[in-house]
């Protein structure tokens, strides 16, 4: 009889324990979890429930108090939140996988190979394309367009340099357009020689030729977006901030979130063009679980490499050249002073001195009475040590690693000895405002975030140059550079009560990792292959 009552004792207390589980979705076990949260920053496991982390801790704790309708063994690989790429070109990247790819040309002749084997191919009425760099050739100087005339002299070609801030066209393409020898431009320049067009624009100048581009229709740009985000996904990356978009692509990315055809969550720029501004500034902020439509793009100056960034004393290499502000001082200021007046962040394109100048003094004359605005200072490329005494945590610094491992090759020739050294100068950055949000600038750069980290904390490239390290005292330590890829990257987003860490109540996004980012050799970084992708808890890679 005393043998009975204990067993049904013991049954009662299974049942009674088993009552006492509360339900999950998903339990990943057998981790090695880097959670990016101040409160547990490690774990082995964590339980997911309604595409929101429930629980994290051990295995064994979990397993005791909640019951599960899907396990996954991690076998003991690291994982991380989502990945935040802070600054990119989303939409860009999508597009640009139906134009012909000029990444990684090495002379002007293999530019036009590649458009020709693109045209042989493809045989478009219009040819555009991406990624030359002149910067990367033995002759080291912007192309002229008489080859391009010669070869496809009915049809038009404008192809756009790495960096977005310069573009080589044919004459069949200037002819679409009024763009003539005497054509004169403001915040940008037609590049002549002896009187006659290159071929070469810079910056605003290319404003006339995107205006003839054939336009994709809504089918082609939801191709892109599905594509950009299959990429995306590919490498961890959960959230992209797309740096400058129009309300048409905007629309269309609401519409295909919510119709569960895009996954990939997106913080979405407004580029700055006098419609698109009134109209967000009479809609508000659009915010919802997968967009946050709360902030604009705007072009201070242009780029380094093209000569187009905003310089306090002329380039080193070419003499009394400066750049130019694609937006005058007294348009920008105005446009700061309406947006301070509105809940929407400013995000400014900055990169030579003088530009970053105008947009920190800025910034913090029309947002002195004003806290907790994150406005952002895209790529902060060059700063002069007079404005990194001005900066502190009222602004957000968002910078692009890559482009200090890509432009040492020749930065150093437009800038000098001097002003070098106040160049990406990330951990300086950091320590004057305490957080830094970390991007690609893709397709500018390759998509990969681990050639972020592994430039963030080696400052080296792909071929592991220099040995010590490009201006090695502005090296990210290892967990400074993943902060900058989560947990600040969504705090640059005001997004870091929903996302960037694994906690409890935010969105179940996190990364399989099949090597430990935190651990691995320095130069193995780059390598590092992804697992298994998660949004909202669901695998979408």
């Amino acid at each position: 009889m005393q043998k009975f009552y204990l067993l049904l004792l013991s049954v009662l207390l299974l049942i009674s324990c088993q009552k006492q589980k509360q339900p999950a979705d998903l339990l990943v076990f057998n981790a090695n979890v880097y959670t990016v949260d101040d409160t547990q920053q490690k774990a082995q496991a964590f339980a997911i429930k309604d595409g929101k982390f429930l629980a994290i801790g051990s295995t064994e704790k979990l397993t005791d108090s909640y019951t599960f309708e899907e396990l996954v063994d991690a076998k003991g690989k690291t994982i991380i939140p989502g990945l935040i790429d802070a600054h990119c070109h989303f939409y860009g990247l999508g597009l640009q996988q139906r134009q012909v790819n000029l990444v990684g040309t090495n002379s002007y002749d293999e530019v036009l190979e590649r458009i020709i084997t693109f045209q042989k191919e493809k045989k478009l009425s219009f040819i555009t394309g991406r990624g030359w760099d002149q910067n990367d050739w033995e002759i080291k100087e912007f192309p002229t367009k008489e080859k391009l005339d010669s070869i496809f002299p009915n049809t038009p070609v404008a192809v756009t340099r790495v960096d977005g801030h310069a573009m080589l066209v044919n004459q069949a393409a200037l002819d679409l357009t009024k763009i003539t020898a005497k054509t004169k431009v403001s915040g940008g320049e037609i590049i002549k020689n002896k009187g006659k067009l290159t071929g070469v624009l810079i910056d605003n100048a290319m404003e006339p030729m995107e205006a003839v581009f054939p336009k994709p229709t809504v089918s082609d740009q939801s191709w892109a977006l599905r594509n950009a985000e299959s990429i995306n996904f590919s490498y961890g990356l959960t959230t992209v901030d797309d740096a400058g978009l129009s309300p048409q692509v905007i629309s269309l990315i609401d519409s295909l979130q919510k119709e569960d055809k895009l996954k990939i969550r997106i913080y979405a720029m407004v580029s700055n063009v006098p419609e698109y501004v009134d109209h967000y500034l009479e809609k508000g902020v659009h915010k919802t679980e997968r967009l946050n439509v709360s902030s604009f793009k705007v072009y201070a100056d242009g780029a380094l490499g093209s000569r187009g960034a905003t310089l306090k004393q002329p380039y080193t290499d070419k003499e009394n050249h400066y750049g130019a502000m694609v937006i005058s001082n007294s348009k920008f200021k105005a446009l700061a002073k309406r947006l301070a007046g509105s809940p929407f962040q400013m995000n400014t394109h900055a990169i030579g001195d003088s530009a970053n100048a105008v947009v920190i003094k800025t910034y913090y004359d029309v947002l002195k009475n004003k806290s907790d605005r994150r406005w952002r200072v895209e790529h902060a490329q060059v700063v002069a040590p007079e404005e990194f005494e001005m900066l502190n945590d009222n602004l957000v610094m968002s910078v692009q690693p890559t482009h200090a491992t890509s432009d040492m090759y020749w930065a150093d020739e437009r800038l000098g000895e001097e002003r070098i050294k106040g160049a990406y100068a990330y951990k300086k950055l950091l320590e004057k405002t305490g957080k830094l949000a970390l991007g690609t600038d893709y397709p500018v750069e390759h998509v990969s975030p681990f050639y972020t980290f592994y430039a963030a904390v080696a400052r080296k490239d792909l071929k592991q140059y220099p040995d010590g390290g490009f201006q090695k005292k502005d090296a990210l330590t290892r967990e400074e550079a993943l902060k900058g890829m989560t947990i600040w990257a969504a705090y640059s987003n005001f997004e870091e009560l929903e996302k960037g860490s694994i906690s409890v109540g935010k969105f179940a996004d996190f990364v399989i990792l099949e090597d430990n980012i935190m651990e691995i050799e320095e130069d193995k970084i780059p390598n590092i292959k992804v697992n298994a992708t998660y949004v909202n808890g669901e695998k979408v890679y």
